[in-house]
């Protein structure tokens, strides 16, 4: 099959990692741009997504192709990171898992799908306490913080955070996302949340559309 007969979304879509990545190096090989190789990957996970979404396929496969994703971008970088045209970034996205919370499957699926969808991600891992996201805030300044809490007993760690940041005049210029299993559209607002997340790629669409970056 020739690399133009090729369609790398729909091997996305189908989770063919290895054919995947042999067309990203021979897109390389042929010195197409790097960041139209991404664009392309982006559009492949994209879709997927919009698979889960409709029920059509499940957890397992959308974490299956944010690795091919990452292991194509790994491919890439170096081309990237040389190229005059950088690879468009929508926003910096500073996520973590509140703290007392060791789950991190949900938080880990949402920072792969914002950075497929061009967004800078920051990831504080799991168990991170107020302090921690009010240090990282202050010395990043991310366009969006999200909090992921997995558990009924550690979403008020959510609240905690949002408090936090208003104690440290950091709230203003800060969108703030919520998200998890015990969290909901309520919740976010009771909190004073910016929005809810229901899934990853609710997660995304509500991050662009926070910035302006619909379409």
């Amino acid at each position: 099959m020739s690399d133009s007969d090729f369609d790398v979304i729909e091997a996305i879509m189908k989770l063919k990692e290895e054919e995947v990545l042999s067309w990203v190096k021979d897109q390389l090989a042929l010195k197409t741009p790097p960041h139209e190789i991404m664009n392309q990957l982006s559009n492949g996970l994209e879709e997927l997504g919009d698979r889960f979404s409709a029920g059509d396929c499940f957890i397992p496969e959308l974490i299956k192709g944010g690795n091919i994703f990452l292991n194509a971008l790994d491919v890439t970088r170096p081309a990237l990171e040389a190229s005059k045209t950088k690879f468009e970034r929508v926003g910096t996205f500073l996520i973590g898992t509140v703290k007392g919370d060791l789950h991190d499957l949900g938080k880990n699926l949402v920072a792969i799908t914002l950075i497929a969808a061009g967004f800078e991600v920051i990831d504080l891992g799991k168990d991170v306490p107020s302090s921690r996201f009010v240090e990282e805030v202050g010395r990043l300044k991310p366009d969006i913080l999200g909090l992921s809490a997995l558990l009924s007993t550690t979403r008020e760690q959510q609240r905690e955070v949002i408090k936090a940041m208003k104690a440290a005049n950091l709230r203003d210029n800060l969108k703030i996302i919520v998200g998890g299993a015990p969290v909901n559209q309520k919740w976010a607002e009771e909190i004073g949340a910016d929005a809810y997340g229901a899934d990853a790629i609710d997660g995304l669409r509500k991050a662009k559309t926070m910035l302006g970056k619909v379409g």
